[in-house]
C-alpha cells in the first residue's frame, strides 16, 4: 500500500484555504464557477456539521480513491453508502461524476494543440487559424471536419510550479539542495556536480534565491496499448526537479508530465516542433521569472527556473541533440575523432579504437593479439566544448516534417536543436545524460545471450567468426570447414550443455525478498536453457548481484574476472555516492 499511496497526500483537505487561494490567483475562466467553488468550500456537509464542508469532504474521499487506485464504479458505491449513513439533509454527491464536477475547477488546466500529422508544424501562433499545413499541404483534420488528425497535450508548467510552492511542506523541500545537503566532497546529487557550481558562479543572480528551480527533461517512446500494437509510439516528456533530495526527485509525486506527444509514429528528429510550448515557458522562467507565493515562508517571490540537462536512452539522445548516433562516427562527444569500421559479414559498425582513452603507459596499448593486431599509441580525441558545437550548427536551417525531403549529412549534426535557443544552453558542460538502466539492460541481454548462445541475441556466430577471419585476428577462433559444414571452434566463454544447465539452475534457485526483483524461477526456461522476459530492474539485479556468483564455477578465471569487473563497474556507476575526482575526465 505504501507504493500505491506515495503519490498523493491524504491531508489535502487540511490545507483547503491555501489551495483555493492558488486557484483564485490562477483562475481565468467563468467567475461564476469560482463562486460555486467558494460556496462549496463554506457549505457544511449537513446541518450542524462543523468539521467538514461539501468541498473538503469530497476532496478527502477523492484522495482516498486516487491513493487506493479505486475504479470510478467502486467510488460511486462508496459515495452512495456514505451518503446513506449521513443525515438526510447532507449534500455529499452520490456518484463519481458529480464529485469530479465539484473538483474540476480546482484542477490545473491543459492545452490541446493541433499538430500536422507529418510533424511539420503546430497549429499555434501564426498557424493557429490554418486548416492545412503550409509545409506539406496535409489537412489539419481527419475526414470528419473538426476532429484533429494529431494532437499535442501540453500541461503548462508555470501553474504547476505555483501549486508546488502553495504546499508549505513541498515549498520547504524545494530548498533541500541549499539547506539540507551534506557537503563532504562526495557526489550524491547533481547539486554536488561541477556544472551546478559553474552555474552558481556564472549566474549569481540566479543563485541568490535558493528557491529557483533546476530541472531535468526526460523523454522516451512508450506503447499505451500494451502488446496490442507494437508499432504505436506515444512520447511523454517529463520534468524532474533537482532542488529536491535524491529520495524525492524521482518519486512519482514530483515528476511532472509536461508534454504528451501522441502517436502512432514517433516524432524522431522532428521532436523540436513539439517542444516549442515548453521551451517558451522555460524562456519566461529564465529571463524574467514569475511571481509565486511561498506557503512555507508566507511571502511572494520571483521564481526563475532553468533546464539543467536531459535524460534519455541513446536513440532519443540523437533526437534531442540533433546528432546522428549511428554510422561510423556515432559518438556526439568525439565526433569524427572516434570512428569505427564496418564488418562485412555481420554488417555492423564496430569500434575497436577504445585504447586511446586509456592512460598513455597502459599495458593494453602494446598488446596486438588481444585486440586488432596493432599497437595503439594515439591520444584520445579532443572533445568539443558547447561553444564549439553551437558555432558549427547555429546557422543550420532545416524543414521539419516526415514527408519533406531533407539533405541531411550522413554523419554529424543534422539540425540545430530548439534547446540551443535557451540562453544558458551553450554554456553547460553536460547537456544530455544517458539513462544507465537502458545501457545495463542492453549489456545484460547481450552478455546472457552470448553465454547461453541464445539465437538472435548471441554476439557470437558464423558471421562474427567470418569477420575475425577477414580481419586476420584470433586465428584460433576462425571457422574450420569440415566436409560441407563450417565448424566453429569453442571460445573461452563457450558453455557446454551441462554448464548451461548448472548456470540456469543457479539462477532459478535464487530467492529474493518480495519487491526486490522478479521471481527468477519464472524467468528461467530449463527446457530451452535461456532467460525470458527480463525487465530493466531484473537486469540491474542480475548484473550487479547474481551474475558474478552464477559464473564462478563454470567459466575460466580470465573470462570470469573480466565479467566480474564489468559488473563491478556498473555497480560503481549506480552507487548512491561517488568520489567526484575519480569520475572527472
Amino acid at each position: 500500500m505504501d507504493d500505491v499511496s506515495e503519490g498523493y497526500d491524504s491531508n489535502e483537505g487540511d490545507r483547503l484555504e491555501d489551495m483555493i487561494h492558488v486557484v483564485e490567483e490562477n483562475f481565468d475562466g467563468n467567475p461564476a464557477m469560482f463562486e460555486t467553488l467558494l460556496s462549496d468550500s463554506e457549505r457544511p456537509l449537513y446541518n450542524g456539521c462543523t468539521k467538514y464542508t461539501r468541498l473538503s469532504s469530497v476532496l478527502k474521499l477523492y484522495n482516498l480513491k486516487v491513493g487506493g487506485g479505486w475504479s470510478d464504479a467502486s467510488f460511486t458505491l462508496l459515495l452512495e453508502a456514505v451518503k446513506d449513513m449521513l443525515p438526510e439533509d447532507n449534500v455529499l454527491p452520490g456518484c463519481t461524476y458529480e464529485a469530479k464536477k465539484i473538483l474540476s475547477t480546482m484542477g490545473l488546466r491543459y492545452e490541446k494543440i493541433h499538430a500536422c500529422p507529418n510533424d511539420c508544424i503546430l497549429y499555434r501562433n501564426e498557424y493557429e487559424s490554418l486548416d492545412d499545413c503550409p509545409v506539406c499541404n496535409t489537412s489539419r483534420y481527419k475526414k470528419k471536419v473538426g476532429i484533429p488528425a494529431k494532437v499535442l497535450w501540453y500541461f503548462p508548467i508555470i501553474p504547476r510550479f505555483r501549486r508546488m510552492f502553495s504546499n508549505p511542506g513541498d515549498a520547504e523541500k524545494l530548498t533541500w539542495h541549499h539547506n539540507g545537503r551534506t557537503k563532504d566532497g562526495l557526489m550524491r546529487h547533481p547539486a554536488d556536480s561541477p556544472q551546478w557550481r559553474f552555474i552558481d558562479e556564472t549566474f549569481p543572480d540566479f543563485k541568490k534565491d535558493e528557491r529557483n528551480l533546476r530541472l531535468a527533461l526526460s523523454t522516451d517512446g512508450m506503447n499505451p496499448f500494451g502488446s496490442l500494437s507494437s508499432t504505436y509510439s506515444t512520447w511523454p516528456v517529463i520534468l524532474v526537479t533537482y532542488n529536491l533530495s535524491p529520495s524525492l526527485c524521482m518519486k512519482k509525486k514530483y515528476m511532472m508530465l509536461s508534454l504528451l506527444i501522441s502517436g502512432p509514429k514517433q516524432p524522431g528528429n522532428d521532436i523540436d516542433i513539439y517542444l516549442q510550448p515548453l521551451i517558451d515557458d522555460l524562456k519566461i522562467l529564465w529571463e524574467r521569472g514569475v511571481e509565486v507565493f511561498d506557503a512555507h515562508r508566507q511571502e511572494k517571490f520571483n521564481l526563475r527556473a532553468m533546464l539543467f540537462c536531459t535524460i534519455q536512452d541513446y536513440p532519443a539522445y540523437g533526437n534531442l541533440s540533433g546528432y546522428t548516433v549511428k554510422g561510423k562516427a556515432p559518438c556526439p562527444l568525439c565526433e569524427d575523432g572516434f570512428k569505427g569500421i564496418r564488418l562485412k559479414a555481420s554488417k555492423k559498425n564496430v569500434f575497436f579504437g577504445h585504447r586511446p582513452f586509456l592512460p598513455f603507459d597502459h599495458i593494453y596499448r602494446w598488446r596486438k593479439k588481444a585486440f586488432d593486431g596493432k599497437q595503439m599509441f594515439e591520444r584520445r580525441p579532443k572533445v568539443s566544448t558547447s561553444e564549439d558545437v553551437f558555432a558549427k550548427i547555429k546557422d543550420m536551417q532545416i524543414t521539419f516534417g516526415k514527408g519533406n525531403k531533407k539533405e541531411l549529412p550522413a554523419q554529424g549534426y543534422k539540425k540545430c536543436s530548439n534547446l540551443w535557443s535557451l540562453p544558458y544552453w551553450r554554456l553547460l558542460f553536460v547537456r544530455h545524460s544517458l539513462d544507465i538502466m537502458h545501457i545495463e539492460k542492453n549489456v545484460c541481454d547481450s552478455l546472457i545471450g552470448t553465454l547461453l548462445n541464445i539465437p538472435g541475441k548471441t554476439k557470437d556466430g558464423p558471421n562474427a567468426r567470418d569477420d575475425l577471419k577477414e580481419m586476420n585476428i584470433r586465428t584460433e577462433l576462425h571457422p574450420i570447414l569440415k566436409g560441407s559444414r563450417n565448424f566453429l571452434p569453442p571460445a573461452a566463454y563457450t558453455l557446454s550443455r551441462k554448464e548451461k544447465i548448472q548456470f540456469c539452475e543457479c539462477l532459478a534457485g535464487v530467492k529474493v525478498p518480495q519487491g526486490y526483483s522478479s521471481n527468477f524461477s519464472s524467468l528461467v526456461s530449463m527446457q530451452n536453457l535461456k532467460l525470458m522476459g527480463l525487465k530493466s530492474h531484473d537486469c540491474h539485479v542480475l548484473m550487479q548481484q547474481l551474475l558474478p556468483v552464477a559464473i564462478r564455477g563454470i567459466l575460466p578465471k580470465n573470462v570470469r574476472v573480466v565479467i566480474t569487473r564489468l559488473c563491478s563497474f556498473l555497480m560503481q556507476s549506480t552507487a548512491k555516492s561517488l568520489i567526484l575526482k575519480t569520475w572527472m575526465i
